[in-house]
């Protein structure tokens, strides 16, 4: 019989739950069954995930097909009616020991659709994993869920309201993590500036890395993944100023460069909000370097509008961008504005990721004679502090905190030289 496999779309949270299912998968001793975990921050995301599927069954016609994810837990109908699948679960399901029981012990329901009501669940359950399957770093979900309702997004629908983590939990799964050797932890989540706030005490994200810091010393790298930038506390300012095993990238959720976008987004933050949280944390980590989402040729943006994303680029200093041209989610507002053209969307979108391009080209060129660290992730090729792709003049295990220096760089990587 087959070994379980397990495919994953989208953010960094499915990277972590896929873990989970792995567990959960393997406890229950399934064969012969292949796990789709879906993303739905776009149609093409859904698209592609829907190739994976048909791809799956001509390569496996006697496997199981199991689709889980956020475009399962939204429109399972879709996945439900695709001869190719066997059975739609939701993300709640998705990551309960006795759902993977069921299915290994072929018990029917009368629906091959097991999705409940997300919004229902109030408290996000800890799950201890022991690894990730072909990752050097280990990714530690803190939260979970969105209260917000951006105006383009329909994640709140896919992972529910907002709940966190208990702090004792994360600490016990990131200690869990380090002792098996991990060197760089990334805590992930939905919205993570939001966490805390249904826990006793309401801790801040900046109190949570505090106490990691505190409680792990032999933890030597922590990073933290897409933050809301008008939502950064205090603490966390604190140990950015202070603390070197905070690394020093930060992936900022900006979407635009325009006040009024911004609004029809109903984003919480400004133009002048995002400049001056750049301005902020570079005066406090002065070898910061910053990366952004953004959504090229939302409703109603006009040219100058546009333009004013990509001054944000500059203003801001953004080397790593995430460029997405504008894509409908059925049931939000934004769906119902008025569109621009999907053509000029992916031009507004190339000319974004050029842009990108030149920026990054320039901040790797001033890296040029420096020393860094990198964790390797796979023979010679890792990630250093800052997350640029480093190819190193030697190979090493996968997981090795390698120091080196920069003597180099091409289109993609820094080049740096071992000792």
């Amino acid at each position: 019989m087959k070994q379980p496999e397990i495919i994953t779309f989208g953010c960094r949270l499915n990277t972590y739950e896929t873990e989970i299912i792995r567990k959960l998968v393997n406890n229950a001793n399934l064969k012969n069954t292949i796990v789709i975990n879906t993303c739905a921050v776009t149609a093409e995301a859904e698209r592609q995930a829907r190739q994976s599927i048909r791809k799956a069954r001509r390569k496996n016609p006697q496997s199981t097909i199991v689709v889980t994810g956020c475009a399962a837990q939204i429109n399972p109908k879709q996945f439900a009616e695709m001869d190719e699948v066997n059975l739609v679960i939701g993300n709640e399901e998705k990551l309960q020991s006795n759902t993977w029981e069921q299915i290994e012990k072929g018990e029917k329901t009368g629906s091959n659709v097991r999705v409940n009501d997300i919004m229902s669940i109030q408290q996000t359950a800890g799950h201890l994993i022991d690894g990730f399957y072909g990752r050097s770093r280990g990714f530690v979900q803190i939260q979970q869920g969105c209260d917000h309702r951006c105006t383009f997004c329909i994640i709140p629908f896919g992972r529910g309201s907002s709940r966190s983590v208990p702090v004792g939990t994360i600490i016990r799964q990131v200690k869990s993590l380090v002792d098996q050797g991990y060197m760089e932890i990334v805590l992930t989540g939905v919205d993570l500036t939001d966490f805390g706030k249904t826990l006793p005490g309401k801790p801040s994200l900046g109190n949570l890395v505090a106490r990691l810091l505190k409680n792990i010393p032999s933890l030597p790298r922590l990073r933290l993944s897409s933050l809301d930038p008008i939502e950064i506390d205090n603490e966390l300012f604190r140990l950015i100023a202070s603390q070197k095993r905070l690394l020093p990238y930060f992936h900022l959720s900006l979407q635009s460069g325009d006040n009024m976008i911004l609004k029809r987004m109903k984003r919480r933050h400004s133009r002048e909000d995002s400049i001056n949280i750049c301005k902020q944390i570079r005066r406090e980590r002065p070898d910061a370097t910053f990366g952004a989402d953004i959504i090229a040729g939302f409703p109603t943006e006009t040219e100058e509008m546009f333009n004013n994303t990509i001054t944000l680029i500059e203003e801001c200093d953004l080397t790593h961008l995430h460029v997405f041209p504008y894509s409908e989610r059925e049931g939000t507002p934004a769906a119902r504005m008025p569109k621009v053209p999907v053509e000029i969307r992916r031009q507004r979108a190339s000319i974004l990721r050029e842009v990108g391009k030149k920026r990054l080209q320039t901040s790797m060129k001033n890296r040029i004679g420096k020393k860094t660290t990198v964790v390797v992730e796979k023979n010679n090729f890792g990630r250093c502090e800052s997350y640029f792709n480093v190819k190193l003049s030697r190979n090493f295990k996968p997981g090795t905190l390698v120091s080196c220096l920069i003597t180099s760089i091409d289109d993609e990587f820094l080049h740096a030289d071992c000792a």
